[in-house]
């Protein structure tokens, strides 16, 4: 079972942060509206386009999501 979304952001999570992905996984974790179980792209860039604030670009929610589909594929 692929992990969640939220879950695989998480590993990038580093202070200070060293790119973008990392300032975006420091944001998700402080966010308690993220959708932590989420799996499913639609429903996350809708959330993130609504509620992501936090986010420059949502350029960066994309280069993650690719990722998180690459590495995490069954």
């Amino acid at each position: 079972m692929r992990k969640s979304f939220f879950h695989y952001l998480m590993k990038y999570r580093e202070e200070p942060p060293r790119d973008d992905i990392a300032d975006f996984a420091n944001h998700a974790f402080k966010d308690h509206s993220f959708p932590k179980g989420e799996a499913n792209y639609d429903e996350l860039s809708r959330y993130l386009e609504l509620n992501g604030l936090y986010l420059r670009s949502m350029s960066i929610f994309d280069e993650a999501w690719e990722r998180y589909i690459e590495e995490e594929k069954d």
